[in-house]
């Protein structure tokens, strides 16, 4: 299976629109790719609080009408990354868009945890519920965006439903880029699947963004690791890799849960 990362550089002086057209054009250039991903609130830049409301779209507006076309035309499983969606009862979620290479919107996830504690996203936007994975011909993806790599248990979710390749992208900043390959690789580890950690480059209101998206195997190797700036990183996977890594070491089945609090 091969698998695109576009990370993309989100600049103020381009106008949504205009990155809209343009990342299309990128992942129309993915022809000959089983899966393309893109990062979180790539359209509008994941730390621009001030523009989410006036940018907020539901789930067929103009992000997914440009999405649709580029994954029909490329002939690709496109996970598009996030957008600020509208919902019907007029909350906010920050959700993640899947196309099938016919250009249909196959699963949507809205992302669990929130990020900002008592501001931006953990404020405005409502919170998820759902885990969501997707199954391709020959392997399932398992849904996650961002700040959800914190969170091991909701991996371990996605893996009793049977994810073997773990999709995460996301708007991180540089300031913090030592944790975000540090759980990228774990994820990969105590998961025993392939993570693909798609991020944006440039600027985010301020927030300079760490880059650096990656690709990391079911023994936490890093297969593939990009720069600061934009760029498409290309790999190919072993669908077969996950089971076989759990076949040889089952660090899995020795699982224990249930166990008793501690006692005082």
């Amino acid at each position: 299976m091969r698998a695109s990362l576009i990370q993309i550089a989100v600049d103020r002086d381009e106008s949504i629109d205009s990155r809209r057209q343009r990342v299309a054009a990128l992942v129309r250039e993915q022809r000959g790719a089983d899966l393309v991903v893109l990062p979180e609130l790539w359209p509008v830049g994941a730390f621009a609080y001030e523009s989410f409301e006036a940018e907020a779209e539901p789930l067929d507006g103009p992000t997914h009408d440009a999405m649709a076309k580029a994954a029909s035309d490329a002939g690709v499983w496109l996970h598009a990354g996030s957008v600020v969606e509208r919902g019907h009862e007029g909350r906010l979620y920050n959700t993640s868009l899947v196309y099938s290479p016919d250009g249909r919107l196959v699963s949507v996830y809205r992302k669990i945890h929130r990020f900002g504690f008592d501001k931006g996203e953990a404020v405005m936007m409502a919170a998820g519920e759902d885990l969501v994975t997707v199954r391709l011909p020959g392997t399932t993806l398992g849904l996650a965006t961002c700040y959800d790599l914190r969170f091991p248990e909701l991996f371990r979710g996605l893996v009793d439903a049977g994810a073997e390749v773990l999709v995460v992208p996301a708007g991180w900043p540089e300031r913090r880029r030592a944790h975000w390959t540090l759980l990228a690789r774990a994820r990969a580890v105590e998961n025993q699947a392939y993570v693909l950690a798609c991020g944006t480059a440039g600027t985010h209101a301020g927030v300079e963004q760490a880059g650096h998206s990656i690709v990391v195997d079911p023994w936490g190797e890093v297969l593939v690791e990009a720069g600061a700036a934009e760029e498409t990183l290309t790999v190919d996977l072993d669908p077969a890799k996950p089971s076989l890594t759990r076949e040889q070491f089952p660090a899995l089945k020795d699982r224990r849960l249930g166990l008793d609090a501690p006692r005082h």
